[in-house]
């Protein structure tokens, strides 16, 4: 997958990020090229070598079909209760969010969201909901051309409406 300056993209864990250069740098007789990316969220840059973009899974923002079934994974209440242990539910909820598939994002924010109406969440829940809210508003935002604000409205409507 090719990229260009300009280009928004998700990177996994990190966000959707702007390519801002193309880099090749010489190093021990060998030439690498790398993407210069900087995270929107927060403002940090990444060299990302080439080579590497499929293996970390960089990738383009989602379409608006994607963006349709995020919404119904979000909406999906037909979901077994979780049982296991929070460590455990922590793992598996973190290698989710590391893949950057909105998809795997959206089942870890719906999930704590109905774990949040049956219990107060704890530190380590709330930090992973609010990081897994902040990755999914992003990238709808982009996805959808639209603020993020209006992208956090209609994901609280869709989670006040389990409490009515």
């Amino acid at each position: 997958m090719e990229f260009k300056v300009g280009d928004k993209v998700v990177y996994p864990a990190h966000g959707v990020g702007v390519i801002k250069a193309v880099d090749t740098l010489d190093f021990e007789g060998d030439r690498y090229t790398f993407y210069v990316l900087t995270i929107l969220d927060n403002g940090s840059t990444f060299r990302v070598p080439v080579q590497n973009i499929s293996a970390i899974g960089m990738r383009r923002v989602i379409s608006m079909m994607q963006v349709e079934k995020v919404y119904e994974v979000l909406r999906d209440r037909d979901v077994p209760a979780d049982n296991q242990t929070w460590n455990r539910r922590y793992r598996e909820y973190t290698n989710k969010l590391q893949t950057g598939d909105p998809i795997e994002v959206g089942k870890v924010l719906r999930d704590l969201a109905l774990l949040r109406q049956t219990k107060n969440l704890s530190f380590g829940e709330r930090k992973m909901f609010d990081k897994a809210s902040r990755l999914l508003i992003q990238e709808i935002a982009f996805a959808k051309d639209t603020d993020e604000q209006s992208v956090e409205t209609e994901l609280n409507e869709i989670f006040a409406s389990d409490k009515a």
